[in-house]
């Protein structure tokens, strides 16, 4: 073999996904490369060498020379420098069947699950203009696009020293001027619009990462999908009252009759994570509603939802078919967020427990199962490392544990108590296939539990994420 050298340009087919926005192909030779870049099995590409491994290369794509069948015209103008849909060049049929390998190749790899037949995703309907929360961010730095760089920054169309749209991937301190999002609505993108002619004709500083100064933060637009409400909630880093008057009064002027309500949140935190600390309403309550398969849930501005409302019901009632609960069984929650799943599950067992770290997401879940006049349903605020202990103090003994961790996958110690409680079955809801691959062997050590089924469910069309629903039965031995 030729050796290669970083920089070098090489050709080759790519033959399967990878991790995240990779993909991997090979040499003649036979070695293996992972390619960066909107690449996709079936193409043959050329790429540059990044990285000399000794049993891999990584690359990143240069040009695509002959491509896949299954490719597609990205519909995005910002497509390739945005980070956020990087799959919009395969059509959507194909990505649930790239996501379904990505599932069931993390199961064998890193779980060992050779027998377990990952079913195909459960596909949305709808795979642009599906996301009911979008975060964007403002920013004195704004990305310069390539067809940008020889124009004089005064003859450029947009102001180099003001941003407000997305981060560009690796790049912290810069943001990508959003003219629309088309995975969110068109109420959401229209807002981004009106909010970013506002403040530059009423400037003011945007926060720097560098320096912890400036006003301009953050900008949240949660639009429901199913009742239609939106929430617009602007982040500074103080309130000034009557410029925050003439905003709201701007954006009813420009959507009659379609915003629900107006927000001012402020924060002191040296970061850009759109967070409020407190807040100053200024227009409707502060707070908006969604509704899923007959329930009611109250959605405040730092509340967690599921992003995408009409497959997140999916998703719902796919874990309450996994789950089989019965009429007098107890069901714990773990990671229960503002108890969506609990209540959601919860309308067909006895009891149901959910457990949470944030205080502010309890507060919330209670607020909902009020709501709903579910009163055999309580939540608990707990550290997951702590779990053993709240869930003694319940005086309960789960029949059936539904747990929904974030991407990094359970606490050991908590995956420790599940095995000492050994409820009848477990729903594993999962972000990530390698931490449900992971935690699912834990569970399955010395064949406690099998892994019965898994099912996964397509919340995110247009990237590599994607939501599974695994079921673990406790054996007849265990």
């Amino acid at each position: 073999m030729t050796m290669l050298r970083k920089g070098d340009v090489i050709e080759l087919p790519v033959l399967d996904t990878a991790e995240e926005d990779a993909c991997m192909g090979r040499l003649p030779e036979g070695m293996v490369v992972f390619v960066r870049g909107p690449v996709m099995p079936g193409d043959t590409v050329r790429a540059v060498v990044t990285k000399i491994k000794k049993n891999y290369l990584e690359a990143r794509l240069e040009t695509v020379l002959v491509p896949s069948p299954d490719r597609v015209a990205p519909v995005c103008a910002h497509y390739g420098i945005c980070g956020g849909c990087k799959w919009q060049h395969v059509a959507y049929p194909r990505q649930a069947a790239f996501k379904q390998k990505l599932v069931q190749d993390a199961l064998q790899r890193i779980g060992g699950f050779n027998e377990v037949v990952v079913a195909p995703p459960r596909a949305a309907t709808a795979p642009y203009h599906y996301r009911n929360k979008v975060d964007f961010t403002f920013s004195n730095e704004r990305f310069i696009l390539e067809e940008e760089l020889g124009i004089a920054p005064e003859q450029r169309t947009k102001p180099s020293d003001f941003a407000l749209g997305f981060h560009r991937p690796r790049c912290f301190n810069k943001i990508i001027d959003i003219d629309r999002c088309h995975i969110a609505t068109d109420l959401s993108s229209g807002v981004l619009e009106q909010t970013r002619r506002f403040f530059l004709a009423h400037p003011r500083p945007a926060y720097s990462t560098f320096t912890h100064e400036g006003f301009l933060r953050n900008l949240v637009v949660r639009h429901a999908g199913i009742t239609g409400q939106c929430m617009v909630n602007l982040i500074t880093s103080w309130h000034e009252p009557e410029l925050m008057r003439a905003y709201a009064e701007t954006l009813l002027a420009a959507f009659p009759d379609q915003l629900t309500t107006i927000l001012n949140s402020t924060t002191t935190r040296k970061n850009l994570v759109a967070y409020g600390e407190a807040s100053v309403v200024l227009h409707g309550s502060g707070v908006i509603t969604e509704e899923l398969d007959g329930l009611s849930f109250v959605i405040s501005p730092n509340s967690f939802f599921q992003t995408n409302s009409a497959q997140a019901l999916v998703l719902y009632r796919t874990v309450a078919e996994m789950a089989g609960l019965r009429p007098d069984d107890v069901l714990f929650d773990l990671y229960c967020g503002t108890g969506s799943i609990t209540l959601f599950a919860g309308r067909h067992c006895r009891a149901a427990i959910g457990f949470e770290l944030e205080a502010s997401a309890v507060a919330d879940a209670g607020i909902n199962a009020a709501r709903n006049g579910m009163a055999h349903c309580s939540f608990i605020a707990t550290d997951m490392k702590h779990l053993q202990a709240a869930m003694n103090g319940t005086g309960h003994r789960p029949d059936v544990v539904i747990t929904d961790p974030p991407r990094a996958g359970m606490h050991e110690d908590a995956v420790a108590t599940l095995r000492g409680l050994a409820p009848r079955r477990i729903i594993y809801v999962s972000c990530h296939p390698g931490s449900l691959a992971r935690d699912a062997k834990a569970l399955c050590e010395g064949g406690l539990y099998r892994l019965a089924a898994v099912q996964p469910v397509d919340l995110f069309p247009q990237t590599f994420h994607i939501e599974s629903v695994a079921c673990l039965e406790r054996t007849s031995g265990g």
